[in-house]
């Protein structure tokens, strides 16, 4: 006997109700502290930039040498030959405190959650793709029901193929070396550990490479923003503040 439409939809009820929460507290609260920190970061050092828009390669560079990369910005400093006939407003003050204050917090949020995770198994369990994840079927699959934006049954319990590898890169690749080449930046940490500046090829070779990891780091926050609202942006976002994972009419 077919079982009635009430009764499944207690029991779908009672399966979501004692299922364990989509993201762990330490996930959670250090999703939320990163998040914070990344946008205080990527607001003052926007403000650092048009200080000074212009990225060059090596120890040394000044508005007298040619620049590796020029924004074509104005800037908020006189002393940078812009071609434009102004300066913008100069934050370069506030923007440079409050860039090192989210820096920390940054840092100490990702040993808390690196550490957390791997004593929680979070990484081994959530984070590194299972066996039969690891090919290239498997991750073309994946962007193929992102093509057909076909709703993401696994996703909403689990991290797919594509994620995990996009996670892994974040966590182990781009904050790692958003973090190194801006501590590269500092005179003092320059000082004490100058090989750590020097393999990346001089301080202002650092700052570009900063430059570029944050363009990067950016994008991943849109694509991830964007598809947090493509797959139901108030659950998704719901399930990274309280866990819970069941959508309106399963409550």
């Amino acid at each position: 006997m077919a079982a009635s439409p009430t009764i499944t939809n207690i029991s779908v009820s009672r399966t979501e109700a004692g299922a364990p929460p989509r993201h762990s507290l330490l996930v959670r609260v250090t999703h939320w502290l990163t998040t914070i920190a990344f946008l205080a970061l990527l607001v003052t050092g926007l403000e650092i930039v048009i200080s000074h828009p212009r990225f060059y390669w090596g120890e040394t560079g000044n508005s007298g040498t040619t620049p590796w990369l020029n924004l074509h910005i104005p800037a908020s400093r006189d002393t940078v030959p812009t071609g434009y006939g102004y300066t913008m407003p100069d934050q370069n003050g506030w923007s440079r405190y409050l860039h090192f204050e989210a820096a920390w917090l940054l840092v100490i949020t990702a040993l808390i959650y690196g550490v957390g995770s791997l004593l929680n198994g979070h990484f081994r369990r959530d984070l590194v793709p299972a066996p039969g994840q690891r090919s290239w079927s498997a991750i073309r699959a994946v962007f193929a029901r992102y093509l057909r934006r076909a709703p993401d049954i696994e996703g909403a319990h689990t991290y797919n193929v594509v994620q995990r590898l996009s996670y892994l890169g974040v966590v182990f690749v781009l904050f790692p070396f958003i973090i190194w080449t801006g501590l590269a930046l500092s005179p003092g940490f320059n000082a004490a550990f100058p090989w750590f500046v020097n393999v990346l090829g001089g301080r202002q070779s650092a700052r570009t490479l900063h430059f570029l990891d944050t363009i990067a780091l950016t994008l991943f926050f849109l694509v991830h923003v964007a598809m947090v609202a493509l797959t139901g942006f108030w659950t998704r976002t719901r399930a990274m503040i309280t866990g819970d994972t069941r959508s309106k009419e399963g409550r």
